[in-house]
């Protein structure tokens, strides 16, 4: 026999689908500026405005990506599961209203792990996402709704309610099908989904010449270029770590025509302070100081891709590792980061940088020309084709 319901359950019943449905928007945007952020080479979201206000820091911090898939992507999946289990209660029957239990407990754990990476994003990552906050947002509403909603509607404890729908969820042939489906889907696509925001430079070969510029600068790329870009990085840049790897990826595909030259200029108020003067990416200066030692050691290069590494997965910075990995004794290392003639070495980097006219990173100069962020496809187009 079924309960009729006030006219208003079908009000309710709406805004928990509007609900559902907003966040599945935002969660596939999200997934896919995701893809985009890593993939991309010129790739900027519409809310990258400032250092604080920026989705594209949250997308590329490590902190977006949970058990081998893009945190996004994860939401997509959940609001998938929300809908399946939310459709069928547009009709309202004592068994459809019992099915509001289980929404309720779903919501409220998408609010739980809002609330975590809200959390995240500002003790750690130290950036918002306009996205992200309204996705947190729609999860937070969609608990209170589905909450109301089996307050006003629902028979039944919240326990009693979980357990009628289990068993019909079992009874019913058509939802097993559908949800073990779904499950199958999900876990094909956590095996098969490739990783994408996993970079690693091509490895060193002595097929690719490098040097030093009369300058002092190390080099990396063709003996006779058709084009030569200096570079200005940060290790701690992610953008700067994503367009490092895309040119060398070229200089391994096309190594008789690109060189690449490399020059520090940390965005670190210790070593940068007129362009950063307040905190930021702290320790990046030191980071260039075992980089600019490291080239006198005839091993820069595996250096700058360490130091990459480490400062894209924001571990924690420690000499025995840098050291181990290079093969520079500890000691070496420690001496650079006191060392005044390596920090004067970084101070001609900086100012020189500064000279240009740079204030962020990546920068790239190009015959005489400085392009902010990224290089512009046609003069890479130019040379290849």
């Amino acid at each position: 026999m079924s309960k009729h319901p006030p006219s208003s359950y079908r009000f309710y019943s709406v805004i928990v689908a509007l609900l559902c449905l907003s966040g599945l928007g935002v969660t596939l945007y999200l997934s896919w500026s995701h893809y985009q952020s890593y993939t991309d080479i010129n790739y900027s979201s519409f809310c990258a405005i400032s250092q604080t206000i920026n989705c594209d820091t949250v997308a590329q911090s490590p902190w977006s990506i949970l058990f081998g898939l893009p945190v996004a992507v994860w939401g997509v999946i959940g609001y998938l599961l929300f809908a399946l289990l939310l459709i069928p209660t547009y009709r309202y029957s004592l068994v459809m209203a019992s099915r509001w239990s289980v929404l309720t407990i779903l919501s409220l754990v998408f609010s739980i792990i809002s609330v975590y990476f809200g959390y995240i994003t500002a003790i750690k990552i130290h950036a918002y996402c306009i996205l992200c906050i309204s996705s947190y947002t729609i999860s937070l509403m969609l608990f209170f709704f589905s909450w109301i909603t089996h307050r006003r509607f629902g028979n039944g404890t919240i326990v009693a309610n979980i357990r009628t729908s289990i068993l019909y969820l079992k009874s019913s042939t058509p939802n097993k099908i559908i949800f073990s489906v779904f499950f199958t889907t999900v876990a094909i696509a956590i095996i098969s989904t490739p990783h994408y925001w996993q970079y690693s430079p091509p490895p060193l070969s002595k097929s690719i010449l490098t040097g030093i510029t009369k300058e002092g600068h190390p080099w990396i790329g063709a003996e006779q270029p058709k084009l030569t870009i200096d570079e200005y990085t940060d290790y701690q840049c992610f953008q700067c770590y994503k367009t490092h790897y895309n040119i060398r990826q070229l200089i391994a595909k096309y190594p008789d025509r690109i060189r690449l030259v490399h020059h520090h200029y940390p965005m670190d108020n210790e070593v940068n302070s007129v362009i950063v003067p307040e905190p930021f990416h702290v320790g990046s200066g030191k980071m260039a100081q075992l980089a600019i030692y490291a080239l006198s050691k005839q091993k820069f290069w595996q250096t700058n891709d360490l130091l990459y590494e480490l400062g894209r997965n924001k571990k924690s910075f420690n000499l025995k590792i840098v050291s181990e990995k290079i093969e520079i004794p500890e000691e070496e290392l420690a001496w650079a980061l006191e060392s005044k003639e390596v920090k004067e070495i970084l101070r001609y980097d900086v100012w020189h940088g500064m000279k240009l006219g740079i204030t962020g990173t990546p920068a790239f100069v190009i015959e005489g020309k400085v392009y902010s962020g990224t290089i512009p496809p046609e003069i890479i187009k130019g040379i290849l084709y």
